[in-house]
């Protein structure tokens, strides 16, 4: 749970996005495209529904003419290239004309509890007229140029649970296909992709009516972008139950194949396939980073060196044995191995999925009769060195997380150059322990919490964590999350993990881009064969 580390997950087998596509693709879920209203300006709205055996889902897509000056990835943009909402349900003519004056507008529209999310995203300038021009003239783009962006177009936002009038989680969260982490979330990615190649075909049909489809070899290649910020990074600190929840799973996954005694031919022929094909994957991943490509270089360098080895797999407790091989490696690299051996075993690691939601966080009571010595024991083992830290130097104190009046998202400030101390927000439970280890020092260890609460009853949040990290150790990070050295990109990079996302771009320490289903089957495709190892594309 250090930063570093967090900062260099990449997605598995339990990853949302491939959740959401085996699911679909066992329950035999049916996709069409009901209505189709766009202009030859690329102005107007589609619905594309997705029905599996109880339900259907419907996204509402709306497409708009956004001059160049305006596309910006930057949450504070008001007009975008598409925007969309995924509906509960089937929308009619009074859904769409509702859904038409707001989710454009974004969080400046207001929607009600029939659309689970909303979002929006803008073209690639690049690869968009790459390909459109290109069918237009008859031909298919250049596949080598496409593979490079991976994209052509990227969300700055998909919003759920919630926001802006759209459905609280809690109201669907019993239905076995949203009841994992994120899949409204992802099933709307899903469906924009399929929006977005239509949309492209569109346009270039409207330059020239017997231009080709996009081949559909280059399609799947094709995701969806995402730009992520700051926004994002603070759901590390207020989740720790859900958190927990999900890197238990991971870590759960990781030691049972690591206690499997051998591996069978196949198991060893598939890890070593995909082996082959992640190095080969890794010829697509670019970043203008210094940070991260020095760490894509090094990956690249340690897993040749690794496919080099003889006798990789041979000898007892294989895949322990290969961890602790690849433990001297990068931890870009140690992690994409955790995250390769767990691809021979759906048996042992899909089931561990069931476990990753969780009940909204906050919910567990405070324990007012633990001991003082009981949590005098938490605290040290919990944050340990982080309360011997001198929290009054700059260095320690340097940055503060608050929310932008404007736009009501998180930022990190400068402590020292922002007078920002009055609208900080509690995302620094390092700093509460330390806080509070120093007001029970010199307390009886015999003596309630409840007694401290009386006199400091400030700490109360503080005391409710650590018992709570107590049973969920998974749920904190184990570092200053103030510090001036600290990369928030690291917390982002947990997070998109876990969703699935691949092609990790940072473009500062505060944002980075991303790119969602590449390479997953498009909806006419999607098969139980196609459904799963999908995210690592042919070496070939």
């Amino acid at each position: 749970m250090r930063l570093e580390r967090l900062g260099c997950f990449h997605q598995t087998r339990l990853s949302f996005m491939r959740q959401l596509t085996r699911r679909m693709a066992s329950e035999a879920w049916r996709f069409a495209r009901p209505v189709w209203e766009i202009g030859t300006d690329g102005v107007g709205h589609a619905v594309y529904t997705a029905t599996g055996p109880k339900r259907t889902y419907s996204l509402v897509a709306f497409a708009h003419d956004l001059p160049d000056e305006k596309r910006t990835d930057r949450v504070i943009a008001e007009a975008w290239d598409a925007t969309f909402t995924l509906f509960d349900g089937v929308p009619d003519a009074a859904d769409i004309a509702r859904l038409a004056r707001n989710v454009p507008l974004q969080e400046a529209g207001r929607v009600d509890a029939r659309s689970l999310t909303l979002s929006r995203a803008n073209r690639s300038t690049r690869a968009w007229e790459m390909v459109v021009g290109a069918l237009a003239a008859g031909r298919q783009p250049d596949a080598a140029r496409l593979a490079e962006i991976g994209y052509l177009m990227r969300t700055t936002a998909v919003y759920g649970s919630g926001k802006f009038g759209a459905a609280d989680r809690e109201s669907y969260a019993d239905r076995p296909e949203l009841a994992a982490p994120f899949q409204a979330e992802m099933l709307t990615v899903y469906l924009i992709r399929a929006f977005v190649r239509d949309l492209a075909e569109h346009a270039a049909r409207t330059r020239n009516p017997t231009a080709p489809r996009l081949h559909d070899a280059l399609a799947t290649a094709l995701g969806i972008g995402n730009s992520t910020g700051l926004g994002m990074a603070p759901f590390l600190v207020n989740h720790p139950g859900l958190i927990h929840n999900w890197i238990a799973a991971r870590e759960t996954a990781i030691a049972r194949i690591r206690a499997l005694p051998e591996a069978a031919p196949e198991a060893r022929a598939l890890f070593l396939d995909l082996l082959d094909r992640a190095r080969a994957d890794l010829a697509r991943w670019t970043t203008v980073h210094p940070r991260q490509a020095r760490r894509v270089t090094q990956l690249r360098r340690d897993l040749a060196w690794l496919s080099r080895q003889p006798g990789l797999l041979a000898g007892p407790a294989p895949w322990d044995a290969l961890c602790r091989l690849a433990a001297r490696l990068s931890p870009e690299a140690s992690e994409l191995i955790h995250s390769l051996i767990l691809e021979p075993y759906p048996e042992i690691v899909d089931p561990l999925a069931t476990g990753m939601a969780c009940a909204e966080d906050g919910a567990e009571p405070l324990d007012a009769g633990m001991p003082v010595g009981r949590l005098r024991t938490l605290l040290r083992e919990i944050y340990g060195p982080a309360l011997d830290l001198d929290w009054d130097a700059p260095e320690t104190c340097a940055r503060l997380w608050y929310v932008s009046a404007e736009k009501q998202e998180p930022r990190l400030g400068e402590r020292a150059t922002e007078p920002l101390d009055a609208w900080e927000q509690p995302l620094a439970p390092a700093r509460d322990a330390a806080r509070l280890w120093s007001v029970i020092d010199g307390q009886p260890d015999d003596g309630p919490v409840a007694h401290l609460l009386l006199d400091a009853p400030e700490h109360r949040a503080a005391i409710r964590r650590a018992q709570l990290i107590a049973r969920a150790p998974y749920g904190e990070i184990r570092d200053n999350t103030l510090a001036a050295a600290m990369q928030p990109i690291d917390m982002l990079r947990a997070k998109l993990s876990f969703f699935g996302a691949t092609r990790f771009d940072p473009r500062s320490d505060r944002w980075l881009r991303i790119c969602m289903f590449a390479g997953a089957p498009t909806p006419e495709a999607l098969t139980t064969e196609m459904a799963d190892l999908w995210v690592y594309p042919p070496a070939a």
